[in-house]
């Protein structure tokens, strides 16, 4: 039988999302430029260099947006250009960012705009960036002078992009920038992330009274390997407590909850501060403290048989379960508030996974709308190949690959496939049986029961 359409919402967002530091190049000003250097710390050696040279010629990507549909995308600032010394700020970046944003919006294409994503200028860095409660107010001023000066152009604000992921990353497994390792260090900077966020989010609507604000919170699933293992289950539980539970909650009912406390057991900016919630989604997680048939005891793994996107320098970078972003939906939607997927994507160099992976993934999206759930629009990561920062180039998002050292661009067939679904506002049988019918059960069986069944 024919298989109805999957329809979304009139007036949904479909688009991209990037990060400042992994497209406009030579952003030698900050804390990545110089953790670049370090022997070992990216993968094969790489930097990240002329990036995808959006400073010079991001217009460029914009319009091959605009030609594939695209009605959104999400970009980031770098702090770095607009302040590049301490209380110092520079016009001729601010205006560049100026110019970028009125591209976008001549192109018809919505800009989203983060204020924070995981780089920080060099002189805050020497202080002690994230680990110095005094960044909060650094943050601060960065955001007013920010907000004066391209308010007009931006309706969708993200203050701090994955705090739980930067903590994580760049402060207890030393992957990321700046590359420390100290438990202490992760909820310092934690704590210091979600003030950060509240002072942001009240002094944007305080300048801005139309603007909508959010915070971009990656919800990574942990669930134990073996649903019996009640060890497992109370690992997996902790840990969704200490990088989940905590930044959720707070954002929610502005309680800073152990071990986040320390003295501080609420912050009245952070009380219901979002306007939206930003979901990112790559994946799950296995907590297993059972090591069977003397094999080595591995806390954290992904799931044994399932299908795995490329790998990078240690290993394969997730598994494939689109449930689990329906799953997380259903989870943020607690918070009551309205929805966009600020990232969701995999590494897929031959481009051989990622067609199948949009259809699948959003026909989970499609459910939670079916389901009432308030999603406003999805940013694929990423438009477009770029500097992925410990990875280096060795793993490849986008939509469109791009040589590094010519900066030749070819837009690969999942980018066509995006362009289909966007123009139709659905995913229709005719998608599916060109770019992934073996998936057609998958995405048609959550909607019609003979299938199902």
């Amino acid at each position: 039988m024919d298989m109805e359409p999957l329809t979304f919402p009139e007036g949904f967002l479909w688009g991209t999302a990037t990060a400042a530091h992994q497209v406009e190049g030579y952003c030698t000003n900050n804390d990545w430029w110089s953790f670049e250097q370090r022997p070992d710390a990216i993968w094969h050696g790489d930097r990240s260099g002329l990036a995808c040279d959006w400073w010079h010629h991001a217009e460029r990507d914009f319009a091959l947006m605009a030609s594939m549909g695209h009605n959104t995308h999400r970009l980031s600032l770098e702090w770095s250009r607009i302040e590049p010394s301490e209380g110092t700020f520079d016009p001729a970046a601010i205006n560049r960012y100026r110019e970028m944003l009125t591209a976008l919006q001549k192109q018809c294409i919505k800009p989203m705009v983060t204020l924070f994503h995981f780089s920080l200028p060099s002189w805050l860095s020497a202080q002690g960036g994230w680990c110095n409660q005094s960044t909060v107010g650094r943050f601060r001023r960065f955001v007013g002078y920010t907000v004066e000066h391209l308010g007009d152009l931006v309706p969708l604000w993200c203050t701090v992009n994955e705090p739980n992921v930067y903590a994580a990353l760049g402060h207890l497994f030393g992957e990321h920038a700046p590359g420390h390792r100290s438990l202490r260090s992760y909820f310092r900077v934690l704590k210091n992330l979600l003030q950060a966020h509240g002072e942001a989010y009240r002094l944007i609507h305080s300048l801005r009274q139309d603007a909508q604000v959010g915070l971009v919170k990656n919800v990574q699933i942990f669930e134990p390997l073996c649903a019996e293992d009640w060890a497992s289950l109370r690992l997996a539980n902790v840990l969704d407590h200490l990088f989940n539970s905590l930044t959720l909650s707070a954002v929610e009912d502005g309680k800073l909850r152990f071990p986040l406390t320390s003295g501080l057991p609420s912050y009245g900016p952070l009380l219901d501060s979002t306007d939206f919630v930003g979901l990112n989604y790559y994946g799950r997680l296995r907590t297993n403290l059972r090591p069977r048939n003397g094999s080595r005891l591995s806390v954290l793994q992904l799931t044994p048989g399932a299908e795995y996107s490329d790998s990078g320098r240690s290993g394969p970078y997730g598994e494939i379960y689109p449930e689990g972003l329906y799953r997380t939906l259903k989870r943020v939607a607690r918070l009551g508030k309205p929805i966009f997927i600020t990232e969701n994507g995999l590494p897929d160099a031959t481009d051989n996974q990622r067609p199948r992976f949009l259809l699948t993934y959003l026909a989970q999206v499609h459910r939670a709308l079916q389901e009432g759930i308030d999603v406003r629009g999805y940013y694929h990561w990423s438009f477009i190949d770029n500097f992925e920062w410990a990875e280096g180039w060795g793993l490849r998002f986008g939509l469109v690959a791009v040589d590094e050292t010519t900066q030749a661009r070819t837009p690969r067939p999942s980018a066509e496939l995006y362009s289909k679904i966007i123009r139709r506002n659905a995913l229709t049988e005719d998608m599916v049986r060109a770019y992934a019918p073996e998936a057609m059960h998958q995405i048609f069986a959550t909607t019609s029961p003979d299938l199902a069944q």
